[in-house]
């Protein structure tokens, strides 16, 4: 007769789990591989992907019609049609075809009046750039495509692969042994008899370790016999990264698997306080964690749950993923056609004790949309929008632990961002970032009505000269802090080589340009600067052509379609353009003071002054770190 196992506990699970992955410290270290993008769906990214290239690579034709000059159909009206040549006003194009200069605008084949020799009469001036996406409109070359630690949809694929990635390094799927154990055992498909048990776990443990990214190996039953079980777990212990004895861990006489991991290593814990499931074994042999879980097919549901996968996360990557629907308020409104159902990318917050859904752009090509939302919400056929305030039901792609763990920032960009956004659950897992670009002042309307937890800003106070404080005070009531974030330099982006030898502000008048979005701290900065010049806004040529990022006017300029934009250094170098220092300026966050006691924005404070972060920054050029992390409560 076997000795019975005397040593069952009732551990608490949080105590048990936290014990054991502490004791795994250091032993749990994931490898990493190279993988072709086109087979990387469902895998983890190990670090931050960036793309090559921009998509579209080219300024490219959004509709079938003519490419024209938008200059030259000033003038055109229902009452004086403008007559325009093949060959001469306009070139035919078809969706996706190159636009290139001095063509900047479509006109749509159904707007024109064809002639029969092959001119066309227009009634309506064309605006420029109108019916043409530009260059980088959804992807710029260097920007971030996915954050480390990503699970990869199909979704990102495509988008991988249009900015040019062919390859990426990616977490390797952790190995899983999986020994079911018991001679009242027969395999699926046996005819049982009296006494036999038709075993199944093992399979239920194989799909859900699936599931989790990770490569297992279900072994054939192994009787009750403790040799036959030491040398089975010894054996794979060299050859695995985890192993899962499932069965024969409670405190039967033939329940040796606490008896064999004893010899064989360290069991840290035997027994949890949990109902179903309290025979589990926590251990460690030669490295590797051994785990041992109940035979009845509920317990060992929750334990895998509760212990295999919390392992298998750190071997992988990964988080657990579900996909739940939440009730959210709309945080601007939306407008819809009455002939369509519409799918509606969104990114969701939790701000307070509501979820707020922000839309994201709505365009078919907008590939990274998808891949930046956290949601979406569906506006029904026959209605007409839905207003701002509105809850709407959202379809979740995260958790709600990951939405209630992530801190919302809305307002200005920066390349830090996606900096952030990488280090974040990487330093602190189950910590998240997520940005959304408005601009700075759109950033602090966000933060006034409460769907965000901080504001990316640089607004420069003409009157004093100081940067985001007298805003701040201007605007709200309730008690504020700043974040100081980083010194930067602003400057003229031109094409390498400066070719038209602009040195500054003044030689601005007569050049293409490409600005930024109206409410945007770097064009608040450019209107400052225009007006300490004596420069008219009207002098600018392309002073309304508006681009949302400092990389979209890095791309316009690298492409060919601008001469010059104000922008950041560290974008001029990555996109190798040629930069004329302006001056420094002050890129801080603004929050709430009590938003600064929620822990997730106390990590996003502890990445921004990390060494780790020091370093990325450090690397991309053109930032100062002289004030990061301090916090001046207003």
């Amino acid at each position: 007769m076997g000795k019975r196992n005397l040593y069952l506990k009732n551990t608490p699970v949080d105590e048990a789990l936290s014990k054991y992955l502490k004791a795994l410290d250091g032993l749990l270290v994931p490898e990493r591989e190279v993988i072709p993008a086109a087979e990387s769906l469902g895998r983890v990214t190990a670090q931050a992907v960036y793309a090559r290239y921009c998509s579209p690579l080219y300024n490219a034709a959004a509709m079938d019609g003519i490419a024209v000059e938008a200059e030259r159909t000033k003038g055109a009206s229902e009452r004086e049609p403008l007559l325009l040549r093949a060959g001469e006003d306009f070139t035919v194009v078809d969706t996706g075809d190159p636009i290139h200069a001095p063509h900047d605008a479509v006109i749509m084949a159904e707007d024109l009046l064809e002639q029969e020799d092959g001119s066309v009469q227009i009634t309506e001036a064309a605006a420029a750039w109108q019916h043409v996406r530009p260059i980088g409109e959804d992807i710029v070359a260097g920007e971030m495509l996915l954050p480390g630690y990503h699970v990869i949809r199909p979704i990102d694929i495509g988008v991988l692969l249009a900015g040019g990635i062919t390859q990426l390094e990616v977490w390797k799927k952790p190995s899983v042994a999986i020994f079911p154990t018991g001679t009242e055992i027969i395999e699926p498909g046996q005819d049982p008899k009296d006494g036999d048990i038709i075993e199944s776990n093992s399979r239920m443990f194989e799909a859900m370790a699936r599931e989790q990214g990770a490569d297992p190996t279900r072994f054939s039953p192994i009787a009750d016999d403790y040799e036959r079980l030491r040398q089975a777990v010894s054996d794979a212990v060299d050859s695995f990264d985890l192993v899962i004895v499932n069965a024969g861990s409670s405190a039967g006489t033939e329940d040796y698997t606490v008896h064999v991991l004893r010899e064989l290593g360290e069991v840290l814990i035997h027994g949890v306080a949990i109902k179903p499931g309290k025979p589990v074994i926590l251990a460690i042999v030669r490295g590797k964690p051994v785990i041992g879980l109940p035979g009845y097919p509920v317990s060992a549901y929750i334990n895998f749950e509760n212990f295999v996968i919390p392992v298998l996360n750190r071997l992988s990557g990964r988080t657990g993923r579900t996909a739940p629907q939440a009730e959210a308020v709309l945080s601007r409104r939306l407008v819809s056609s009455l002939k369509y159902r519409e799918y509606v990318r969104v990114k969701v917050g939790k701000v307070d004790d509501r979820l707020v859904a922000s839309p994201l752009a709505r365009g078919a090509g907008a590939a990274m949309s998808l891949v930046r939302a956290d949601g979406f919400c569906v506006i029904p056929q026959s209605s007409e929008g839905v207003e701002a305030g509105e809850k709407v039901t959202v379809e979740l792609y995260r958790t709600m632990d990951e939405i209630d763990h992530t801190v919302v920032a809305i307002g200005s960009h920066d390349l830090i961002l996606d900096v952030m956004a990488d280090l974040m659950p990487a330093l602190y897992p189950g910590n998240y970032l997520s940005s959304t670009h408005v601009g700075s002042m759109g950033g602090l309307m966000a933060l006034r009505r409460g769907e965000a937890h901080l504001a990316p800003t640089h607004l420069l106070d003409e009157e004093t000269g100081v940067y985001n404080i007298p805003t701040l005070k201007r605007m709200f009531t309730e008690p504020m802090a700043l974040i100081k974030g980083v010194d930067r330099i602003q400057g003229i982006l031109v094409k390498k080589g400066n070719p038209l030898g602009i040195r500054g502000i003044a030689d601005l008048p007569g050049v293409h340009y490409v600005n930024r979005q109206r409410g945007a701290g770097t064009r608040v900065l450019f209107d400052y600067l225009l007006k300490k010049e004596g420069i008219s806004a009207d002098a600018i040529r392309g002073y309304d052509r508006e681009a949302a990022t400092h990389m979209a006017v890095a791309a316009a300029i690298a492409g060919g379609d601008a001469d010059a934009g104000m922008g950041i250094e560290s974008a001029a170098r990555a996109m190798g353009l040629d930069f004329i220092e302006v001056g420094p300026e002050e890129y801080d966050f603004a929050v709430p003071v009590r938003f600064l006691e929620l822990l997730h924005v106390q990590r996003f404070l502890d990445v921004l002054k990390s060494r780790e972060f020091a370093e990325r920054v450090e690397a991309l050029g053109g930032y100062s770190l002289r004030q990061t992390g301090t916090v001046l409560y207003l």
